[in-house]
């Protein structure tokens, strides 16, 4: 038996937490001394006691944690429960640490206004090419919209293309449109060039035309933090006195492993007004 300070140690809770247990009849001490009150506990109430807290951290009310024990979940149960709620906080994780990028790129910019570095903006012609493309709908054209969509998306077409016996031979190229369906819906187009025969089918194999005058520059990084150079090029475009004209194109020209390092030049077609 131990005292309630040594149980509460071996069960890594406060005495304070055990009492609140008691009085609410989820973990009684095994024993309470007649003369002195002290309170006991046995280990084997440790599996209780974890299984108590285990409830807890899925977000139970006391309440409902003591209906579960008097039910008598089993070990298979609490595990399965505790499994899906890991996968919601690991998904929840995720999901934070994608808007922490995004608040990060958002903020470059707002640091970044009145000095952006414009120098680096090219204007120059991009001739045509023949890609493969796969398409997909995004929610929208911000980046927790688009991410989500364009990995799995070339990694689809990737797939498809070595099933059919066809490798690629120059960059990816990937654009966004509005959707036909509306409702701020975005077409995400994923393409990657190649040398193979105009088709529909598991892809479509089509050829982009060339851009009489685009503005590029080159971004250095993942692209959930493109932003500030996206924001660079479009300062560059209005101070400059051109005007868009056609979707903007991001052509990946190195994608090593690690996002960090890859190198993606960014083609605005502009015209002069």
């Amino acid at each position: 038996m131990f005292t309630i300070g040594d149980f509460a140690r071996h069960g890594r809770v406060s005495v304070r937490m055990l009492r609140h247990y008691d009085a609410t009849g989820l973990l009684r001490p095994a024993h309470v001394d007649p003369a002195t009150g002290y309170q006991y506990y046995a280990a084997a109430q440790l599996a209780r006691l974890n299984r108590v807290i285990a409830l807890k951290e899925l977000g139970l009310t006391l309440q409902q944690v003591q209906q579960i024990l008097d039910e008598k979940v089993t070990t298979e149960e609490l595990r399965a429960m505790l499994r899906l709620r890991r996968a919601e906080l690991e998904g929840a994780m995720t999901a934070a640490a994608a808007r922490l990028v995004q608040v990060e790129a958002r903020l470059r910019s707002i640091e970044s206004e009145g000095h952006m570095p414009t120098n680096d903006v090219v204007i120059r012609s991009i001739p045509a090419i023949r890609v493969a493309e796969l398409t997909a709908t995004a929610a929208g054209f911000g980046p927790e919209a688009i991410s989500p969509v364009i990995g799995p998306l070339y990694d689809e077409l990737f797939r498809r293309l070595d099933a059919a016996g066809i490798k690629p031979t120059g960059p990816g190229v990937a654009s966004y449109e509005d959707a036909p369906e509306g409702g701020g819906r975005i077409t995400v187009h994923a393409a990657v060039q190649v040398a193979a025969p105009l088709q529909d089918g598991a892809f479509r194999v089509l050829d982009l035309p060339p851009v009489e005058r685009a503005a590029t520059i080159v971004h250095r990084g993942s692209m959930d933090t493109v932003l500030p150079t996206a924001q660079a090029l479009a300062v560059w475009i209005d101070e400059n006195g051109y005007r868009s004209a056609g979707h903007p194109r991001e052509v990946s020209l190195e994608c090593p492993d690690d996002q960090d390092d890859w190198v993606t030049e960014l083609q605005a077609p502009v015209i002069n007004p």
